[in-house]
């Protein structure tokens, strides 16, 4: 028991120290005043998206970036997507439908759509949007300064999470708690190395260039979680990349439920440890079944002091992500149990090779 404990206390140190570094850098996007005019193609993939896409769409309309093209490609829906999507764009004249091919064998759907939108893109940078997301003020102007000042081939960001029921806190969270605690984002940009590498598909802008040199999505073409890759990719070719927090330009609801979270975090989960499950394991019981021996130990000043870096940990990682460090205090336990589940589906889909999403086998 003596050396889990020793083992636990020295992950939750280094988890606490990361997610400090992460607090003290600040890696957000920096809102500047600068005005652009380069031609910015913003495509967006869609699937079964009916629930949601005209929040995006009309946030697009609304902010205040004014050259910009804008190419939806429906992929196969069989909901109202396509209908809702073209009623907007016949009444929007920056507003673009396209309709996907069918696809084709070793692409996964996203893959092969965002390769079809790169295509049939004619800007300046090509910025890849996901359908459940809310663009605001100042996002592309203030990314476009940065793809110029820090000379980018690829820039990301992780949006704000927007959560508007029990069930999205009990779980969604857990994404900016992971990334946090595990890389500091900084150094995306910082060291040259292609290894140290993150990304979220939720933005992706990259110089239109160096895209079409590379078709950066056709390379990853299989991946199920291609953003990570990608950004791996870009670095390796010797193209500068970085990655960072929206900073409130940006907000996605990404699950509308606990259920529907679960499934989508269960596809995503070991994507983080580049699907080594043994490294993932590990990295469960340091973070579930660790502390619970911790207080099985009962010995409260080491209790005390786990207790103390998980509460700052999360305090700290909620304040840079933009949410409620209260809720994200009390609901640790909640969002812990559901860390469990997650990792189960999980590791069970990708042995079985059942994982699905959005009706289609991946």
């Amino acid at each position: 028991m003596i050396y889990i404990i020793a083992a636990t206390l020295l992950f939750i140190i280094l988890r606490f120290t990361v997610t400090l570094f992460n607090f003290i850098s600040d890696p957000k996007l920096r809102r500047v005043n600068r005005r652009y005019t380069d031609l910015v193609s913003i495509l967006i993939p869609v699937r079964n998206e009916s629930r949601q896409i005209l929040t995006l769409l009309e946030s697009i309309y609304r902010q205040d970036y004014s050259n910009y093209e804008v190419i939806i490609l429906d992929d196969d829906s069989d909901d109202d997507t396509f209908n809702l999507c073209k009623t907007f764009c016949d009444t929007h004249t920056n507003f673009r439908l396209i309709k996907g091919k069918k696809l084709e064998a070793g692409w996964t759907g996203k893959n092969f759509a965002c390769h079809q939108l790169a295509l049939a893109a004619r800007g300046d940078f090509l910025l890849f949007l996901d359908a459940d997301e809310q663009v605001n003020n100042g996002l592309i102007n203030t990314a476009i300064y940065r793809m110029y000042q820090y000379k980018l081939g690829l820039l990301s960001v992780f949006a704000n999470a927007s959560m508007l029921s029990t069930g999205e806190l009990a779980v969604v969270p857990l994404q900016h708690y992971l990334l946090l605690g595990l890389l500091p984002l900084r150094l995306v940009y910082l060291i040259k190395n292609h290894s140290i590498a993150t990304a979220s598909g939720q933005f992706m802008l990259f110089d239109a260039q160096s895209y079409r040199e590379h078709k950066w999505h056709q390379k990853v073409k299989e991946k199920v979680v291609e953003d990570t890759e990608i950004m791996r990719m870009v670095k390796a070719a010797g193209y500068r990349g970085e990655t960072l927090l929206a900073n409130g330009m940006l907000s996605s609801r990404m699950y509308t439920g606990f259920s529907e979270a679960i499934g989508g975090f269960s596809k995503n989960v070991l994507s983080v440890f580049n699907y080594n499950i043994i490294w993932f394991l590990i990295y469960i019981l340091l973070t579930i079944t660790g502390p619970m021996v911790v207080f099985i130990s009962l010995n409260i000043p080491i209790i005390l002091f786990m207790v103390a870096l998980i509460i700052l940990s999360r305090i700290m990682s909620s304040f840079s992500a933009g949410q409620n460090p209260v809720w994200n205090v009390v609901l640790h336990p909640v969002q812990m149990l559901s860390l469990t589940a997650i990792s189960f589906i999980a590791i069970q889909k990708y042995l079985t090779h059942t994982l699905t999403w959005k009706g289609r086998r991946v």
